[in-house]
């Protein structure tokens, strides 16, 4: 019987991809007492049920597969769950060196929105320059005042969605972001 020998292959093969390590924050929230881990969760996302469901759900592999189950849980949040987490939002800061008339129209435009829609604006600026969150922010409140209630609301759910996203990511992987250590004690 001949054996059962791979081909000689030509030219260098690569070693099958290591799986990168989970970072270390990640095996301390997979570690971390229930409560603990809800608490920080709630620094990401202000609903209670949001917090729960991913942190129930403990241990994550890695840090893709945390993210998903905070995004399913997102999705799943009750019309109630939802105004209870945008009713525990706070502004975004401006950058410093804002000038008083970015102060003004943003305090403005805020008003107007929570006036319309009874709930903070919430926007993502995970991706924009520093020095344009400003701008972004005002062009999007001023765009979004415009869309019926009805329109809005899934809008808002969205931007709160990857917020939550951010923030968990932050919380997990960013040194200079939320620290695990001082917020699951």
């Amino acid at each position: 019987m001949p054996s059962h020998r791979l081909p000689r292959l030509p030219g260098p093969t690569a070693p099958p991809a290591r799986r990168p390590e989970a970072p270390a924050d990640l095996e301390k929230f997979n570690a971390a007492p229930a409560d603990d881990a809800r608490r920080a969760l709630l620094t990401c996302c202000r609903s209670p049920r949001w917090a729960h469901r991913v942190a129930d759900h403990r241990p994550y592999p890695d840090l893709d597969s945390l993210l998903a189950a905070a995004d399913e849980a997102a999705y799943d949040l009750t019309p109630g769950d939802l105004t209870a987490a945008l009713a525990r939002e706070s502004l975004a800061p401006l950058p410093a060196g804002a000038h008083s008339a970015a102060h003004t129209a943003l305090s403005a435009a805020h008003t107007a929105y929570q006036s319309r829609f009874g709930h903070m604006f919430v926007i993502c600026l995970d991706d924009v320059a520093p020095d344009e969150a400003a701008d972004r922010v005002l062009d999007a409140i001023r765009s979004r005042l415009t869309n019926d209630p009805d329109d809005e609301r899934p809008l808002a759910a969205e931007e709160l969605r990857r917020l939550a996203r951010g923030r968990l990511t932050r919380l997990i992987c960013d040194p200079s972001g939320l620290a695990m250590a001082e917020s699951v004690r």
